[in-house]
C-alpha cells in the first residue's frame, strides 16, 4: 500500500510540478473489496452530471408560477393561491365555542341557568338542520294550505323553531312531551320524518296517524301529540310526570303550553297538585305574545308567566335563543330528576304566521313588526351568524345543507300529494268499541273492550 502511494505521489509531482502528499489511512479505515463479496456486479459508475439548463427557456423570475396553467389543473380556482389549499378541511374549522347567553329572569329560585353556554361544531350544525327544516316544511304547509292540498285546521310553527330544538337538545328521547295544537315542530324533533308529517297534513295513508288526525293530532313514541283542546295538555302532561314517578324511571314529562291557554282554571288546578305530589314536570309557556288575535298586555293582569306557579319555582327564557332555551331546559330538568317537584319555564318568543291559516296575522299587528323580529332575532339567523363569525362553518356548507332540506321537504311534498287516501273500510278501525250495550252512565267492568286494527 505504501509503495503505491509512492508511485502515484511522484506521478503526479511531474505532471503538477508541485509535490503531493498521500496519506495511507488504511490503518483506521476497515475497506471491504466489493469484487470480493459479489464477483458478478458491475463496476460501479459515478452518476452522469446534471444537464446545464437552458436559460433561454426559463421564464422570468415573475412569473414562476404560471396562473393559466394552475387555472387549467384546478379549474375551480380562481388565483394561484389557491392551488396550495383546493379545499378546506374539517380541522380549519374551530371544534367549539364558548358563548355568552342572556340572563334569565328567576322566580322563587336563589340560582339559575348558567351565563355561558358551550356550542361545538357538531351540535351547532345538527340545530342549524333541525331549525332549517322545521322553517321550510311549514313554509311548504303554507303553500299547500293556500293551494286547497292541506284542509281543515293548520297552525304554524315558524319564528319559534329555537324552543322545539334548545329543549330537545337538553332532554332525553326517553322524556316525554306533549304540546297543544301548534304541534308540527315537536312531532319532527321526536323523531317523525318530513314526508310522514306531510302525508299527515294532506290526509294520506303515509300519514304518521295513517291520515286521520291532521294537523293536530300526531304522535310518536313518548310524544303525545297535539291537543285541540286549549290547556287540556297540561293536566294530561301532569298525568304523564306521575307516572314517571309512580315508575321510578327518572323521566320527566315537558308539557307546553302558549300564552293564551295561559289564563286556563285547569291549568291552575295542575299547577296544585304537581306540587304537592312533587311530580317530574316541566311546565313550558311559550309565549309568542298573542293569543289568537289578541296581544298578551290584553288578555293577562299580569304577564310574567313564569311568576303564574306562584309556589313553584320559574324561569322567563329568551326563546328565540336555541342555546338560551337549551340551557334553561337543562338547568329544569335537573331540577325535576333530583326531586325538587314541577318547574315552570315561560320561552318568549314569536309567530311569523298568524294563529292559524285563516288568520292572515296583520289586523292586530303591523307587517313591520314582524319584519322587525325577524331582521333583529331570527333563531335560524342568529346561529347561522355565530357559527360564521367564530370559524365553527362556511358559508358554503350552509348552502348545501339549505339546498338537501328544500330537496327533502319537496320530495315530501310530492308524496303527501300522490299517497293514496285510507280506505272507507279504515274508519272505523283504531278505535275502541264493545258489543254488550253499557249499562251505568258508560261503564261496565264485565264488558270486553276490543280494537280494530
Amino acid at each position: 500500500m505504501k509503495s503505491m502511494l509512492s508511485a502515484i505521489s511522484n506521478a503526479l509531482c511531474r505532471v503538477t510540478g508541485r509535490k503531493v502528499l498521500l496519506i495511507d489511512l488504511s490503518e483506521y479505515v476497515s475497506l471491504v473489496s466489493l469484487a470480493a463479496t459479489d464477483a458478478t456486479k458491475t463496476q460501479w459508475q459515478p452518476p452522469k452530471p446534471p444537464p446545464p439548463p437552458d436559460v433561454s427557456s426559463r421564464p422570468p423570475d415573475t412569473d414562476l408560477v404560471n396562473p393559466q396553467i394552475q387555472t387549467e389543473t384546478y379549474p375551480q380556482l380562481e388565483t394561484p393561491a389557491g392551488t396550495v389549499v383546493a379545499s378546506r378541511s374539517y380541522a380549519d374549522f374551530t371544534p367549539r365555542v364558548t358563548f355568552d347567553i342572556k340572563k334569565c329572569d328567576l322566580h322563587g329560585l336563589e340560582v339559575g341557568p348558567p351565563l355561558k353556554a358551550e356550542l361545538t361544531r357538531a351540535q351547532g350544525l345538527e340545530y342549524y338542520r333541525t331549525m332549517q327544516t322545521v322553517r321550510r316544511m311549514e313554509l311548504k304547509a303554507d303553500q299547500l294550505y293556500k293551494q286547497k292540498i292541506i284542509r281543515g285546521f293548520c297552525h304554524l310553527y315558524d319564528g319559534q323553531e329555537a324552543c322545539a330544538a334548545g329543549i330537545e337538545a337538553a332532554i332525553n328521547l326517553s322524556d316525554h312531551l306533549i304540546t297543544a295544537y301548534r304541534a308540527h315542530g315537536y312531532t319532527f324533533t321526536r323523531g317523525v320524518s318530513v314526508k310522514e308529517i306531510m302525508a299527515e297534513l294532506t290526509g294520506r295513508k303515509g300519514g304518521v296517524a295513517k291520515g286521520k288526525g291532521g294537523s293536530m293530532h300526531m304522535y310518536a313514541p313518548h310524544f303525545y301529540g297535539g291537543n285541540g283542546i286549549v290547556g287540556a295538555q297540561v293536566p294530561l302532561g301532569a298525568g304523564v310526570a306521575l307516572a314517571c314517578r309512580y315508575q321510578g324511571n327518572d323521566q320527566i314529562c315537558v308539557s307546553l303550553y302558549g300564552d293564551g291557554a295561559a289564563n286556563q282554571g285547569q291549568i291552575f288546578e295542575t299547577f296544585n297538585m304537581a306540587a304537592l305530589w312533587k311530580l317530574p314536570c316541566i311546565f313550558v309557556c311559550e309565549n309568542n305574545k298573542y293569543g289568537m288575535g289578541t296581544s298578551v298586555e290584553r288578555a293577562s293582569a299580569s304577564t310574567d308567566y313564569y311568576k303564574r306557579g306562584d309556589f313553584i319555582p320559574g324561569i322567563r327564557v329568551d326563546g328565540m335563543d336555541v342555546l338560551c332555551v337549551r340551557e334553561a331546559t337543562k338547568f329544569a330538568a335537573d331540577h325535576c330528576r333530583s326531586g325538587k317537584g314541577p318547574i315552570l319555564m315561560e320561552l318568549q318568543t314569536y309567530r311569523y304566521h298568524g294563529h292559524s291559516m285563516s288568520d292572515p296575522g296583520v289586523s292586530y299587528r303591523t307587517r313591520e313588526e314582524i319584519q322587525e323580529v325577524r331582521s333583529r332575532s331570527d333563531p335560524i339567523f342568529m346561529l347561522k351568524e355565530r357559527m360564521l363569525s367564530n370559524n365553527m362553518a362556511s358559508v358554503d356548507e350552509f348552502k348545501e345543507m339549505d339546498t338537501a332540506i328544500r330537496q327533502e321537504v319537496e320530495e315530501a311534498a310530492q308524496f303527501a300529494m300522490s299517497d293514496l287516501e285510507p280506505p272507507l273500510e279504515d274508519l272505523c278501525n283504531h278505535i275502541f268499541a264493545n258489543n254488550p250495550p253499557l249499562d251505568v252512565r258508560g261503564t261496565n267492568q264485565w264488558s270486553t273492550l276490543k280494537s280494530i286494527s
